[in-house]
């Protein structure tokens, strides 16, 4: 599948069907989060996989995700495995786990799978919940399953700003 048909086929899943995913997909799925590209290729993703029904319960008192589902990953960075950029010490833990969490969602679309990336959960709970190590933060949760035959893009979701109002060529202008 050509890149910009899978980008465009991919859409935030709020239906799923309760069948689990075979071990061969999230395998890929984690594969491809793998091989996205993180600063100076130091890999500080550290992703938590949950597909037992105990931990998806548990994860659901975390967060206001209440979906029925199959997977999901916690993607989390290690603080002490980053690269900072030197002159202001930012560090690229987040755009790296993001990177990370991006691959893995066009991967589970290219698998047949739907997903939705959730961004509403309390750290601290998620944290207590997982013994999630201090040195370890979490960016994003990745909700994993097949698609309902309901499932369907929300309204507005090809709806695109044209490029003129996002691209700048050589120079910011208003």
């Amino acid at each position: 599948m050509r890149f910009l048909d899978l980008a465009e086929q991919r859409f935030s899943v709020l239906q799923f069907d309760p069948r689990p995913i075979e071990q061969e997909k999230l395998d890929a799925i984690l594969r491809a989060g793998q091989l996205a590209p993180t600063a100076c290729n130091f890999q500080p993703q550290r992703i938590l996989a949950l597909t037992s029904a105990a931990r998806i319960a548990q994860l659901q008192d975390v967060t206001r995700c209440k979906l029925p589902f199959a997977a999901a990953m916690l993607v989390c960075y290690d603080k002490t495995a980053c690269w900072y950029r030197p002159c202001d010490g930012t560090s690229s833990g987040e755009i790296d786990a993001s990177i990370v969490t991006t691959h893995m969602m066009l991967e589970a679309t290219e698998l047949g799978l739907g997903s939705i990336w959730v961004m509403s959960w309390n750290p601290e709970k998620i944290r207590d919940a997982f013994a999630i190590p201090e040195s370890f933060e979490p960016v994003s949760l990745l909700i994993l399953g097949y698609k309902a035959e309901s499932a369907a893009p929300r309204p507005g979701h090809l709806s695109r700003k044209p490029l003129q109002e996002t691209v700048f060529w050589e120079h910011f202008s208003e």
